[in-house]
Protein backbone atom coordinates (compact mmCIF):
# COMPACT_ATOMS: atom_id res chain seq x y z
CA UNK A 1 0.00 0.00 0.00
CA UNK A 2 1.60 3.52 -0.96
CA UNK A 3 -0.09 7.08 0.22
CA UNK A 4 -1.21 7.60 -3.24
CA UNK A 5 -3.69 4.52 -2.56
CA UNK A 6 -5.16 6.23 -0.04
CA UNK A 7 -5.51 9.83 -1.68
CA UNK A 8 -7.31 7.56 -4.67
CA UNK A 9 -9.74 6.34 -2.19
CA UNK A 10 -10.34 9.26 -0.69
CA UNK A 11 -11.16 10.83 -4.13
CA UNK A 12 -13.90 7.58 -4.70
CA UNK A 13 -15.15 8.14 -1.28
CA UNK A 14 -16.08 11.54 -1.04
CA UNK A 15 -17.31 11.59 -4.40
CA UNK A 16 -18.98 8.12 -4.38
CA UNK A 17 -18.42 7.98 -7.85
CA UNK A 18 -15.29 6.10 -10.05
CA UNK A 19 -15.90 8.90 -12.93
CA UNK A 20 -16.07 11.91 -11.12
CA UNK A 21 -13.24 10.75 -8.69
CA UNK A 22 -11.53 9.74 -12.18
CA UNK A 23 -11.74 13.42 -13.15
CA UNK A 24 -10.72 15.01 -10.25
CA UNK A 25 -7.91 12.96 -10.19
CA UNK A 26 -6.81 13.75 -13.86
CA UNK A 27 -6.78 10.02 -14.89
CA UNK A 28 -8.75 7.56 -16.34
CA UNK A 29 -11.20 5.98 -14.60
CA UNK A 30 -10.10 2.54 -15.67
CA UNK A 31 -6.45 2.74 -13.82
CA UNK A 32 -8.07 4.17 -10.82
CA UNK A 33 -10.66 1.43 -10.12
CA UNK A 34 -7.79 -1.33 -10.41
CA UNK A 35 -5.77 0.85 -7.60
CA UNK A 36 -8.77 0.86 -5.56
CA UNK A 37 -8.87 -3.02 -5.98
CA UNK A 38 -5.39 -3.47 -5.14
CA UNK A 39 -5.71 -1.74 -1.77
CA UNK A 40 -8.83 -3.48 -0.71
CA UNK A 41 -6.57 -6.83 -1.53
CA UNK A 42 -3.40 -5.23 0.46
CA UNK A 43 -6.27 -4.84 3.12
CA UNK A 44 -7.67 -7.63 3.21
CA UNK A 45 -11.15 -6.35 3.04
CA UNK A 46 -14.02 -4.82 0.84
CA UNK A 47 -14.33 -1.02 0.90
CA UNK A 48 -16.80 -0.09 -1.46
CA UNK A 49 -20.12 -1.79 -2.55
CA UNK A 50 -20.37 -1.28 -6.76
CA UNK A 51 -23.26 -1.52 -8.94
CA UNK A 52 -24.19 0.07 -12.43
CA UNK A 53 -25.75 2.72 -10.52
CA UNK A 54 -24.34 3.83 -7.41
CA UNK A 55 -20.91 3.42 -4.99
CA UNK A 56 -21.47 2.99 -1.29
CA UNK A 57 -18.83 2.69 1.39
CA UNK A 58 -19.06 -0.60 3.06
CA UNK A 59 -18.42 -0.79 6.82
CA UNK A 60 -14.41 -1.00 6.28
CA UNK A 61 -14.79 1.73 3.81
CA UNK A 62 -16.55 4.27 6.61
CA UNK A 63 -13.77 3.27 8.99
CA UNK A 64 -11.00 3.62 6.79
CA UNK A 65 -12.39 7.19 5.65
CA UNK A 66 -11.35 9.05 8.64
CA UNK A 67 -8.08 7.03 8.77
CA UNK A 68 -7.13 7.84 5.35
CA UNK A 69 -7.70 11.59 6.11
CA UNK A 70 -5.83 11.85 8.62
CA UNK A 71 -2.52 9.35 7.36
CA UNK A 72 -3.15 11.98 3.99
CA UNK A 73 -3.17 15.38 6.57
CA UNK A 74 0.34 14.23 8.10
CA UNK A 75 1.88 13.45 5.29
CA UNK A 76 1.03 16.38 3.32
CA UNK A 77 1.93 18.70 6.18
CA UNK A 78 5.87 17.03 6.12
CA UNK A 79 7.17 19.92 3.90
CA UNK A 80 5.42 23.13 5.55
CA UNK A 81 6.15 21.81 9.15
CA UNK A 82 9.61 21.13 8.36
CA UNK A 83 10.24 24.24 7.17
CA UNK A 84 8.49 25.68 10.32
CA UNK A 85 10.73 23.84 12.34
CA UNK A 86 13.81 24.48 10.54
CA UNK A 87 12.63 28.12 10.99
CA UNK A 88 14.17 29.72 8.53
CA UNK A 89 15.08 32.87 8.03
CA UNK A 90 13.16 34.15 5.23
CA UNK A 91 10.89 31.93 4.23
CA UNK A 92 9.94 31.01 0.62
CA UNK A 93 5.95 31.11 -0.06
CA UNK A 94 4.39 28.93 -2.52
CA UNK A 95 1.16 31.36 -4.35
CA UNK A 96 -0.61 29.68 -6.60
CA UNK A 97 -2.22 32.02 -9.18
CA UNK A 98 -5.55 30.77 -11.70
CA UNK A 99 -5.89 31.81 -14.86
CA UNK A 100 -7.71 35.35 -15.97
CA UNK A 101 -7.12 37.27 -12.21
CA UNK A 102 -7.91 41.02 -12.64
CA UNK A 103 -5.66 43.55 -12.58
CA UNK A 104 -6.91 44.98 -9.59
CA UNK A 105 -6.50 41.88 -7.43
CA UNK A 106 -2.70 41.36 -9.05
CA UNK A 107 -1.86 45.07 -8.00
CA UNK A 108 -2.99 43.86 -4.56
CA UNK A 109 -0.69 40.74 -4.56
CA UNK A 110 2.00 43.16 -5.22
CA UNK A 111 1.38 45.09 -2.61
CA UNK A 112 1.25 41.83 -0.24
CA UNK A 113 4.67 40.98 -2.46
CA UNK A 114 6.31 44.20 -1.82
CA UNK A 115 5.69 44.54 2.03
CA UNK A 116 6.16 41.21 3.20
CA UNK A 117 9.78 41.12 1.41
CA UNK A 118 11.90 41.36 4.30
CA UNK A 119 10.37 38.12 5.84
CA UNK A 120 9.12 35.95 2.63
CA UNK A 121 10.41 35.24 -0.61
CA UNK A 122 7.60 35.23 -2.76
CA UNK A 123 6.75 32.00 -5.76
CA UNK A 124 4.26 32.21 -8.07
CA UNK A 125 2.65 28.53 -9.48
CA UNK A 126 0.06 28.60 -12.11
CA UNK A 127 -2.54 26.41 -12.58
CA UNK A 128 -6.81 25.90 -12.93
CA UNK A 129 -8.83 26.90 -9.79
CA UNK A 130 -9.55 23.34 -9.06
CA UNK A 131 -6.02 22.01 -9.13
CA UNK A 132 -4.97 24.75 -6.86
CA UNK A 133 -6.91 24.20 -4.28
CA UNK A 134 -5.80 20.39 -4.00
CA UNK A 135 -2.12 21.67 -3.99
CA UNK A 136 -3.20 24.15 -1.09
CA UNK A 137 -5.31 20.88 0.80
CA UNK A 138 -2.17 19.08 0.36
CA UNK A 139 -0.03 21.69 1.60
CA UNK A 140 1.72 22.09 -1.75
CA UNK A 141 1.05 25.74 -2.03
CA UNK A 142 0.76 27.79 0.89
CA UNK A 143 -2.06 29.57 -0.60
CA UNK A 144 -3.97 30.47 -4.16
CA UNK A 145 -5.65 33.12 -5.32
CA UNK A 146 -8.84 30.84 -7.59
CA UNK A 147 -12.09 31.70 -8.77
CA UNK A 148 -14.91 30.59 -6.48
CA UNK A 149 -16.97 28.80 -4.80
CA UNK A 150 -14.79 26.77 -3.25
CA UNK A 151 -15.97 24.42 -0.81
CA UNK A 152 -13.34 22.65 1.20
CA UNK A 153 -13.30 21.60 5.45
CA UNK A 154 -10.37 23.43 6.81
CA UNK A 155 -10.11 25.40 4.14
CA UNK A 156 -10.28 29.37 4.56
CA UNK A 157 -11.61 31.75 1.71
CA UNK A 158 -11.81 35.24 1.55
CA UNK A 159 -13.56 36.52 -1.53
CA UNK A 160 -11.80 39.62 -2.54
CA UNK A 161 -13.39 40.68 -6.48
CA UNK A 162 -16.18 39.87 -8.14
CA UNK A 163 -16.48 40.54 -11.55
CA UNK A 164 -19.47 40.03 -14.42
CA UNK A 165 -19.12 38.25 -17.47
CA UNK A 166 -20.54 38.48 -20.91
CA UNK A 167 -20.52 36.33 -24.43
CA UNK A 168 -17.68 36.51 -26.74
CA UNK A 169 -19.26 36.52 -30.31
CA UNK A 170 -18.39 36.21 -33.46
CA UNK A 171 -17.92 40.31 -34.68
CA UNK A 172 -19.28 39.77 -38.42
CA UNK A 173 -22.43 38.74 -36.47
CA UNK A 174 -22.76 40.42 -33.52
CA UNK A 175 -20.74 43.59 -33.97
CA UNK A 176 -23.45 45.96 -34.63
CA UNK A 177 -25.01 44.70 -31.06
CA UNK A 178 -24.96 46.74 -27.70
CA UNK A 179 -25.83 43.28 -25.77
CA UNK A 180 -27.08 39.87 -26.29
CA UNK A 181 -29.95 38.22 -24.57
CA UNK A 182 -29.69 34.30 -23.85
CA UNK A 183 -32.68 33.77 -26.77
CA UNK A 184 -29.88 35.00 -29.41
CA UNK A 185 -27.20 32.25 -28.98
CA UNK A 186 -30.23 29.41 -29.36
CA UNK A 187 -28.55 28.40 -32.69
CA UNK A 188 -24.62 28.67 -31.83
CA UNK A 189 -22.35 26.14 -29.90
CA UNK A 190 -20.86 27.18 -26.54
CA UNK A 191 -17.21 26.62 -26.47
CA UNK A 192 -15.11 26.07 -23.54
CA UNK A 193 -12.18 25.02 -22.30
CA UNK A 194 -10.62 22.26 -20.49
CA UNK A 195 -13.18 21.45 -17.46
CA UNK A 196 -10.00 21.00 -15.26
CA UNK A 197 -9.09 24.51 -15.94
CA UNK A 198 -12.98 26.15 -15.27
CA UNK A 199 -14.12 27.35 -12.10
CA UNK A 200 -16.31 24.84 -10.98
CA UNK A 201 -19.28 28.27 -11.48
CA UNK A 202 -18.79 27.61 -15.17
CA UNK A 203 -21.39 24.24 -13.75
CA UNK A 204 -23.65 26.39 -13.00
CA UNK A 205 -23.12 28.32 -15.86
CA UNK A 206 -23.77 25.48 -18.13
CA UNK A 207 -26.75 24.39 -16.45
CA UNK A 208 -28.51 27.63 -16.66
CA UNK A 209 -27.61 27.57 -20.52
CA UNK A 210 -29.11 24.44 -21.26
CA UNK A 211 -32.15 25.45 -19.55
CA UNK A 212 -32.76 27.89 -21.76
CA UNK A 213 -32.19 25.50 -24.62
CA UNK A 214 -29.10 26.43 -25.13
CA UNK A 215 -27.23 22.40 -26.34
CA UNK A 216 -24.41 22.71 -28.81
CA UNK A 217 -21.30 22.31 -26.91
CA UNK A 218 -17.51 22.12 -27.72
CA UNK A 219 -14.87 21.70 -24.89
CA UNK A 220 -11.53 22.05 -25.82
CA UNK A 221 -8.42 19.44 -24.65
CA UNK A 222 -6.41 22.45 -22.93
CA UNK A 223 -6.70 25.99 -21.20
CA UNK A 224 -6.14 27.83 -25.01
CA UNK A 225 -7.92 30.85 -24.48
CA UNK A 226 -6.37 32.19 -27.94
CA UNK A 227 -7.83 28.95 -29.46
CA UNK A 228 -11.54 29.76 -28.06
CA UNK A 229 -11.42 33.12 -29.52
CA UNK A 230 -10.19 31.59 -32.98
CA UNK A 231 -13.78 29.51 -33.03
CA UNK A 232 -15.66 32.30 -31.87
CA UNK A 233 -14.23 34.42 -35.38
CA UNK A 234 -15.51 31.50 -37.17
CA UNK A 235 -18.67 32.05 -36.64
CA UNK A 236 -21.61 30.34 -35.03
CA UNK A 237 -20.51 29.74 -31.71
CA UNK A 238 -19.68 31.74 -28.37
CA UNK A 239 -18.27 31.82 -25.46
CA UNK A 240 -18.02 33.32 -21.80
CA UNK A 241 -15.70 35.77 -20.90
CA UNK A 242 -15.01 38.84 -18.31
CA UNK A 243 -16.65 42.28 -19.17
CA UNK A 244 -13.91 44.47 -17.81
CA UNK A 245 -11.49 45.32 -20.23
CA UNK A 246 -9.46 45.38 -17.33
CA UNK A 247 -9.08 41.71 -17.31
CA UNK A 248 -5.75 39.96 -19.00
CA UNK A 249 -8.01 37.14 -20.45
CA UNK A 250 -9.88 40.59 -22.32
CA UNK A 251 -6.64 40.76 -24.31
CA UNK A 252 -7.52 38.20 -26.60
CA UNK A 253 -11.15 39.18 -27.18
CA UNK A 254 -10.11 41.58 -30.04
CA UNK A 255 -10.46 41.61 -33.72
CA UNK A 256 -12.81 39.48 -35.14
CA UNK A 257 -14.59 38.70 -32.16
CA UNK A 258 -16.56 41.68 -29.76
CA UNK A 259 -17.98 40.81 -26.10
CA UNK A 260 -21.14 41.84 -25.21
CA UNK A 261 -22.98 42.46 -21.96
CA UNK A 262 -26.27 39.98 -21.36
CA UNK A 263 -29.70 41.65 -21.19
CA UNK A 264 -31.39 38.52 -19.83
CA UNK A 265 -28.59 36.92 -17.56
CA UNK A 266 -26.15 38.53 -15.67
CA UNK A 267 -23.55 36.30 -14.84
CA UNK A 268 -20.60 37.21 -12.09
CA UNK A 269 -17.48 35.28 -11.10
CA UNK A 270 -15.88 35.54 -8.25
CA UNK A 271 -12.25 35.75 -6.53
CA UNK A 272 -10.86 34.48 -3.43
CA UNK A 273 -7.60 33.78 -1.45
CA UNK A 274 -7.54 30.84 -0.25
CA UNK A 275 -5.45 28.71 2.52
CA UNK A 276 -5.64 26.14 4.97
CA UNK A 277 -7.09 27.03 8.55
CA UNK A 278 -4.99 25.57 10.93
CA UNK A 279 -1.60 26.97 9.46
CA UNK A 280 -2.95 30.57 9.75
CA UNK A 281 -4.19 30.18 13.61
CA UNK A 282 -2.25 30.93 16.47
CA UNK A 283 1.29 29.02 16.49
CA UNK A 284 0.62 28.35 12.61
CA UNK A 285 3.54 28.92 10.14
CA UNK A 286 0.90 31.23 8.10
CA UNK A 287 -0.38 33.17 11.02
CA UNK A 288 1.21 36.45 9.97
CA UNK A 289 1.29 36.12 6.48
CA UNK A 290 -2.32 35.87 6.44
CA UNK A 291 -2.96 38.72 8.84
CA UNK A 292 -0.54 40.72 6.63
CA UNK A 293 -3.22 40.06 3.55
CA UNK A 294 -6.01 40.27 4.82
CA UNK A 295 -5.32 43.96 6.21
CA UNK A 296 -4.06 44.52 2.13
CA UNK A 297 -7.24 43.32 0.98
Amino acid sequence: MEIFHLRYFVAVAEKLSFTKAAQQLHMATSPLSRRIRDLEQDLGTVLFERDTHSVHLTRAGAALLPIAKSALSTFDDIPWRLQQAVGEERRTVSMGIAPGIHLSVRERLKQVQERGSREYAFKRWPGGSSDLLASVRRGRLDFAVVHLPVHAPGVRVLRVFEEPLGALLPADEFGERTSVSLGDLLDLTYVTVSPGFLPTYFEQISVRLAAAGINRRITLDSADYGSVREIIANGSSFALTMLDPGNPIRDLDVGECVVLPFSDFRPQLSTGLIWRQERAEAGGDLHGLVSHIQHVF
